[in-house]
């Protein structure tokens, strides 16, 4: 009798899906937000935190950072860095409202030949110890690490 049961229960659960059909969320990839799922032609957005103000995060909410030590249109970012802080890409000209899309361009690294974008000539990378969108684990990082946001302009006329 048990098994009756069960067998009627297992069709009744399994008839409701059909073998054309998938769930509304499998669209979104596996560990992204569903609004950045569902909205794929903005490669970037605005975040805010109180430690950091606004600063750009990638379409996932990934916060991006820049470092001090790189020049314009060049990272000193290699080897072991790269462990820790990955190059960012964006593959997409799609720029958040309150930015000029001038501002964004894009290097050929030497060391690997990836393409890394850049925010007023800075390289941008994620940090790898952020492991879920809106963390800011790498701002201020030894003192070299930094969200972009709009500081990135008074230390880029600092360095001139």
């Amino acid at each position: 009798m048990q098994k009756k049961v069960v067998y009627v229960l297992l069709f009744i659960l399994l008839s409701g899906c059909r073998p054309d059909e998938q769930p509304e969320n499998m669209s979104a990839p596996i560990n992204e937000p569903r609004d950045a799922a569902q909205n794929p032609s903005a490669p970037l957005k605005v975040m805010e935190r109180e430690e950091t103000g606004q600063y750009l995060a990638d379409s996932a909410g990934m916060t991006l950072y820049y470092y001090l030590h790189d020049k314009r249109n060049v990272s000193t970012c290699a080897n072991h860095c790269l462990d820790e802080w990955p190059p960012f890409y964006i593959g997409s000209s799609e720029i958040p409202e309150g930015f000029n899309e001038a501002d964004f361009g894009v290097i050929t690294r030497p060391d690997t030949g990836e393409k890394q974008t850049t925010y007023k000539g800075y390289p941008l990378y994620y940090f790898s110890r952020d492991q879920v969108a809106g963390q800011v684990n790498g701002y201020s990082l030894d003192d070299q690490w930094y969200t972009v946001n709009n500081s990135i302009e008074r230390i880029a006329l600092y360095k001139k």
